[in-house]
């Protein structure tokens, strides 16, 4: 993996599971490479909470006491981190806001669902407060340092758990996702981010930004991993916005694409890079890599797409992320970070007119967008039109913060499936990413679709 850190390979499920089977190596043993690795990063902006490592190692050798091997514990020895707005038990849940912590007696069951499979919690990482922002700045723990280069942005909300992976802290983590923090992040990072089907990982434990909307998302270095976890955390339950697995959908990898793929991208007019030439040109040689594969490239009409992006704020569903901490907001509005402040308290402008008026609107908007789903399989756009420096954000916070959703913002309003892989670099070494696409529960043939495009990467 070009500009990566040393070892971030060995992270993969595949390398793990290849190590533990001879036992020539134990999860003890990955526990303290994960503990020198961490230490060697420094403050690197990743970490809210660490857990100890004696406790670490008391869950390793849990492991290996038990005798279980990757059958019968799917993800055995697999280090992962979680985002710091998802419980874990007896670990603060601080949403990147101090004043804000509460310690949960439970775990959200996302969380149970892989340690029940044999995974090793590391620790909780760092967030745009209360998941609102691409950019992963608005922080009072740091900035995550993008490992690419210090003096960029890491992407957000997300950014500690990306950064985890891409550092090769963790195999993989978890994230959330409601306009795009579970995408933008592993483009300005160089891996995959997995943003599921809305309902289908409960997010119960899961600090709300916008409840109707919400996922929890999976960083990890192979679509594949990301699969698997979604697959183990992938179970309905008393969650309202909670969704089974349709009869037919299926999370395991598609076996066969279907010849003459169709791959649907935006009409070139609407490709808004924002002037950047060497995003452009990355994307354009992504499109030429799906023709490579066979597959039949058709230029769409993106215009309800970018409509619907449009909505999420500049509509009610800013309101809705003052539902969700309108208490806490009410009693403590300077605990917030200026940024998050400023957005959040101008959700009171709405009405439930305005609210009615966008529901209509986006159903509209999702019948246009569905007509395109019957010529293709798939829709590939860039995951960001360009990438920012930490100065550039902190200097005009909310355009800049805005841009980065461009293809991104209209995903879980339409409910579509994503995921973001990497599709080359800057000359200066940063990472381009491009996001693919699809209808709701098509998990298992949109990651078959990334594996053979990132396999015939150059």
């Amino acid at each position: 993996m070009r500009g990566a850190a040393p070892g971030v390979e060995e992270m993969k499920f595949s390398r793990l599971r290849q190590a533990y089977s001879p036992g020539e190596q134990t999860p003890s043993d990955v526990v303290h490479e994960v503990y020198r690795r961490i230490a060697a990063r420094g403050e690197d902006g990743v970490w809210i909470h660490v857990e100890s490592e004696d406790k670490l190692l008391a869950r390793a050798e849990e492991l290996e006491a038990s005798k279980a091997d990757a059958g019968e514990l799917p993800l055995y020895g697999i280090p992962f981190a979680v985002k710091d707005n998802i419980d874990v038990a007896g670990v603060p849940t601080t949403a990147a806001c101090p004043e804000y912590a509460y310690t949960p007696e439970e775990s959200a069951p996302c969380v149970e669902l892989l340690l029940d499979a044999g995974a090793i919690f590391v620790g909780k990482t760092n967030l745009d407060q209360f998941a609102l922002g691409l950019v992963g700045v608005r922080t009072p723990y740091g900035v995550a340092r993008n490992p690419f280069h210090p003096d960029y942005i890491p992407g957000g909300s997300s950014s500690g758990s990306a950064v985890a992976v891409a550092a090769g802290l963790v195999s993989f983590a978890l994230g959330t996702d409601t306009a795009g923090s579970g995408r933008v992040p592993a483009g300005f990072n160089n891996i995959v981010g997995f943003k599921p089907s809305r309902g289908l990982v409960s997010t119960r434990g899961v600090v709300p930004a916008c409840r109707t909307l919400d996922c929890v998302s999976v960083f990890a270095l192979e679509a594949s991993d990301a699969l698997r976890a979604l697959e183990t955390m992938a179970a309905p339950d008393g969650d309202p916005y909670s969704r089974a697995l349709p009869a037919g959908a299926s999370l395991q990898v598609a076996a066969d694409l279907p010849e003459g793929l169709n791959a649907g991208v935006p009409l070139p007019e609407q490709r808004d890079f924002l002037g950047d030439g060497e995003a452009q040109s990355t994307y354009e040689r992504g499109i030429e890599r799906f023709t490579e594969m066979g597959a039949v490239v058709r230029e769409i009409d993106f215009s309800p797409f970018f409509e619907a992006a449009g909505l999420l704020y500049g509509g009610p569903w800013v309101a809705e992320r003052l539902a969700a901490i309108e208490e806490f907001f009410g009693e403590k509005p300077d605990a917030l970070h200026p940024v998050t402040r400023e957005i959040i308290a101008g959700a009171a402008r709405y009405t439930a007119v305005d609210a009615f008026r966008a529901f209509y609107r986006l159903e509209e908007l999702k019948r246009e967008a569905n007509k395109v789903w019957e010529d293709i399989d798939i829709v590939a756009v860039p995951t960001t039109p360009t990438v920012y420096t930490i100065d550039e954000v902190n200097a005009d916070p909310v355009a800049l913060n805005s841009n980065l959703g461009t293809y991104t913002n209209f995903v879980n309003l339409l409910d579509l499936c994503a995921i973001a892989i990497p599709n080359g670099f800057y000359a200066n070494g940063l990472p381009i990413g491009m996001t693919l696409l699809a209808p709701a529960f098509r998990e298992g043939f949109l990651c078959a679709v990334a594996e053979e495009f990132l396999s015939r990467a150059g």
